[in-house]
Protein backbone atom coordinates (compact mmCIF):
# COMPACT_ATOMS: atom_id res chain seq x y z
CA UNK A 1 0.00 0.00 0.00
CA UNK A 2 2.86 2.39 0.78
CA UNK A 3 4.11 2.10 -2.77
CA UNK A 4 0.74 2.95 -4.28
CA UNK A 5 0.69 6.10 -6.37
CA UNK A 6 -0.93 8.87 -4.30
CA UNK A 7 -1.87 10.77 -7.45
CA UNK A 8 -3.86 7.74 -8.66
CA UNK A 9 -5.63 7.52 -5.30
CA UNK A 10 -6.62 11.19 -5.47
CA UNK A 11 -7.86 10.85 -9.05
CA UNK A 12 -9.86 7.75 -8.19
CA UNK A 13 -11.37 9.43 -5.11
CA UNK A 14 -12.64 12.32 -7.22
CA UNK A 15 -11.04 14.88 -4.91
CA UNK A 16 -10.60 18.38 -6.30
CA UNK A 17 -7.16 19.17 -7.65
CA UNK A 18 -5.54 22.59 -7.73
CA UNK A 19 -4.24 23.74 -11.09
CA UNK A 20 -1.61 26.45 -11.36
CA UNK A 21 -0.76 29.23 -13.79
CA UNK A 22 2.69 30.07 -15.10
CA UNK A 23 2.69 33.25 -13.00
CA UNK A 24 1.84 31.32 -9.84
CA UNK A 25 4.66 28.82 -10.44
CA UNK A 26 7.12 31.66 -11.10
CA UNK A 27 6.04 33.23 -7.82
CA UNK A 28 6.42 29.89 -6.01
CA UNK A 29 9.98 29.77 -7.25
CA UNK A 30 10.65 33.38 -6.17
CA UNK A 31 9.49 32.78 -2.60
CA UNK A 32 11.29 29.46 -2.26
CA UNK A 33 8.38 27.01 -2.44
CA UNK A 34 10.30 25.34 -5.24
CA UNK A 35 13.83 24.43 -4.23
CA UNK A 36 16.69 26.18 -5.99
CA UNK A 37 17.54 24.08 -9.02
CA UNK A 38 14.35 22.03 -8.81
CA UNK A 39 13.30 21.43 -12.38
CA UNK A 40 9.62 21.30 -13.25
CA UNK A 41 7.42 21.97 -16.23
CA UNK A 42 3.79 23.07 -16.16
CA UNK A 43 1.39 21.25 -18.46
CA UNK A 44 -2.27 22.14 -18.39
CA UNK A 45 -1.86 23.61 -14.91
CA UNK A 46 -0.15 20.52 -13.46
CA UNK A 47 3.43 20.57 -12.21
CA UNK A 48 5.52 17.81 -13.80
CA UNK A 49 8.93 17.03 -12.23
CA UNK A 50 11.68 16.71 -14.83
CA UNK A 51 14.01 13.72 -14.82
CA UNK A 52 17.63 14.28 -13.76
CA UNK A 53 19.95 14.70 -16.71
CA UNK A 54 22.71 12.15 -17.20
CA UNK A 55 26.31 12.87 -18.17
CA UNK A 56 25.73 11.82 -21.79
CA UNK A 57 22.88 14.36 -22.02
CA UNK A 58 25.09 17.14 -20.68
CA UNK A 59 28.05 16.28 -22.94
CA UNK A 60 25.80 16.23 -25.99
CA UNK A 61 24.10 19.50 -25.06
CA UNK A 62 27.45 21.24 -24.46
CA UNK A 63 28.84 20.04 -27.80
CA UNK A 64 25.66 21.01 -29.66
CA UNK A 65 25.58 24.49 -28.13
CA UNK A 66 29.26 25.04 -28.88
CA UNK A 67 28.67 24.16 -32.54
CA UNK A 68 25.49 26.18 -32.91
CA UNK A 69 26.66 29.29 -31.05
CA UNK A 70 29.51 29.60 -33.55
CA UNK A 71 27.13 29.20 -36.49
CA UNK A 72 24.22 31.38 -35.30
CA UNK A 73 23.45 34.22 -37.75
CA UNK A 74 22.91 37.66 -36.23
CA UNK A 75 19.16 37.64 -36.91
CA UNK A 76 18.57 34.41 -34.97
CA UNK A 77 18.28 33.90 -31.21
CA UNK A 78 19.42 30.59 -29.73
CA UNK A 79 18.41 30.12 -26.12
CA UNK A 80 19.16 27.01 -24.08
CA UNK A 81 16.88 25.75 -21.31
CA UNK A 82 14.48 28.66 -21.39
CA UNK A 83 10.98 28.79 -19.92
CA UNK A 84 8.91 28.44 -23.09
CA UNK A 85 5.53 29.91 -22.11
CA UNK A 86 2.89 28.35 -24.34
CA UNK A 87 -0.28 29.29 -22.44
CA UNK A 88 -1.35 30.79 -19.11
CA UNK A 89 -1.15 27.30 -17.58
CA UNK A 90 1.60 25.67 -19.64
CA UNK A 91 5.32 26.06 -20.03
CA UNK A 92 8.06 23.71 -21.15
CA UNK A 93 11.83 23.95 -20.85
CA UNK A 94 13.36 22.73 -24.12
CA UNK A 95 17.12 22.21 -24.18
CA UNK A 96 17.30 24.64 -27.11
CA UNK A 97 14.83 26.91 -28.86
CA UNK A 98 15.51 29.00 -31.97
CA UNK A 99 13.57 32.05 -33.13
CA UNK A 100 14.01 35.31 -35.04
CA UNK A 101 15.76 37.97 -32.96
CA UNK A 102 13.19 40.56 -34.12
CA UNK A 103 10.41 38.50 -32.49
CA UNK A 104 11.89 38.74 -28.99
CA UNK A 105 11.36 36.32 -26.14
CA UNK A 106 7.99 37.84 -25.13
CA UNK A 107 6.45 36.97 -28.51
CA UNK A 108 7.93 33.48 -28.65
CA UNK A 109 5.16 30.92 -29.23
CA UNK A 110 4.21 28.06 -31.50
CA UNK A 111 3.99 30.30 -34.56
CA UNK A 112 7.31 32.07 -34.01
CA UNK A 113 9.54 29.23 -32.79
CA UNK A 114 11.70 27.98 -35.64
CA UNK A 115 12.92 24.86 -33.87
CA UNK A 116 12.67 23.31 -30.41
CA UNK A 117 15.16 20.65 -29.33
CA UNK A 118 14.84 18.14 -26.49
CA UNK A 119 17.89 16.04 -25.60
CA UNK A 120 16.74 12.87 -23.86
CA UNK A 121 18.22 10.00 -21.95
CA UNK A 122 16.07 8.78 -19.05
CA UNK A 123 13.12 10.92 -20.24
CA UNK A 124 13.01 9.62 -23.84
CA UNK A 125 9.61 7.93 -23.55
CA UNK A 126 8.01 11.05 -22.08
CA UNK A 127 9.68 13.38 -24.62
CA UNK A 128 8.60 11.26 -27.60
CA UNK A 129 5.10 10.71 -26.20
CA UNK A 130 3.19 13.16 -24.00
CA UNK A 131 5.64 16.05 -24.33
CA UNK A 132 5.72 15.84 -28.14
CA UNK A 133 1.91 16.00 -28.07
CA UNK A 134 2.09 19.21 -26.02
CA UNK A 135 4.46 20.76 -28.55
CA UNK A 136 2.17 19.69 -31.39
CA UNK A 137 -0.93 21.00 -29.58
CA UNK A 138 0.64 24.45 -29.39
CA UNK A 139 1.71 24.37 -33.04
CA UNK A 140 5.51 24.18 -32.70
CA UNK A 141 6.34 23.56 -36.33
CA UNK A 142 9.47 21.52 -35.78
CA UNK A 143 10.65 19.52 -32.78
CA UNK A 144 13.82 17.45 -32.58
CA UNK A 145 14.01 14.84 -29.82
CA UNK A 146 17.62 13.67 -29.65
CA UNK A 147 18.24 10.31 -28.00
CA UNK A 148 21.52 10.91 -26.16
CA UNK A 149 22.08 7.17 -25.82
CA UNK A 150 21.67 6.01 -29.43
CA UNK A 151 22.38 9.28 -31.25
CA UNK A 152 19.03 9.15 -33.04
CA UNK A 153 17.33 12.46 -33.92
CA UNK A 154 13.54 12.07 -34.00
CA UNK A 155 12.34 14.91 -36.24
CA UNK A 156 8.72 15.97 -35.73
CA UNK A 157 7.01 18.24 -38.27
CA UNK A 158 3.53 19.24 -39.48
CA UNK A 159 1.50 19.64 -36.29
CA UNK A 160 -2.20 19.10 -37.04
CA UNK A 161 -4.93 18.70 -34.40
CA UNK A 162 -2.41 18.17 -31.60
CA UNK A 163 -0.31 15.53 -33.37
CA UNK A 164 2.72 15.61 -35.62
CA UNK A 165 1.88 14.20 -39.04
CA UNK A 166 5.52 13.67 -40.03
CA UNK A 167 7.92 11.95 -37.61
CA UNK A 168 11.21 10.55 -38.88
CA UNK A 169 14.20 9.06 -37.04
CA UNK A 170 17.66 10.01 -38.32
CA UNK A 171 20.87 8.28 -37.32
CA UNK A 172 23.98 9.98 -35.94
CA UNK A 173 25.56 9.68 -39.41
CA UNK A 174 22.69 11.49 -41.18
CA UNK A 175 22.80 15.21 -41.89
CA UNK A 176 19.55 16.63 -40.53
CA UNK A 177 18.52 19.97 -42.01
CA UNK A 178 15.87 22.04 -40.21
CA UNK A 179 12.81 23.03 -42.22
CA UNK A 180 12.39 26.53 -40.73
CA UNK A 181 15.63 27.49 -38.98
CA UNK A 182 18.59 28.58 -41.14
CA UNK A 183 20.73 25.92 -42.81
CA UNK A 184 23.55 26.81 -40.41
CA UNK A 185 21.74 24.64 -37.86
CA UNK A 186 21.95 21.49 -39.97
CA UNK A 187 23.36 18.76 -37.76
CA UNK A 188 25.23 15.49 -38.08
CA UNK A 189 25.55 14.19 -34.53
CA UNK A 190 28.57 12.05 -35.43
CA UNK A 191 30.51 15.26 -36.16
CA UNK A 192 30.12 16.62 -32.62
CA UNK A 193 33.11 16.47 -30.31
CA UNK A 194 31.63 15.08 -27.11
CA UNK A 195 34.92 15.27 -25.24
CA UNK A 196 34.64 11.63 -24.21
CA UNK A 197 36.29 10.03 -27.24
CA UNK A 198 32.97 9.23 -28.93
CA UNK A 199 32.67 12.14 -31.32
Amino acid sequence: MAAMNVRTLIENAGLPRRRFTVKEVERMSEVGLLRDGERVELIGGELIPMSPKGSRHELLKAALLKRWYRATPDHIMLIPKTTFRLALDTYLEPDVVLFERAIGIRRLDGDTALLAVEISDSSLGFDLGPKALVYAHFGIRELWVIDATTGTIHVHREPVDGRYQAIAPWTAEDLVVPAFAPVEFALRLADLDLGDGSG
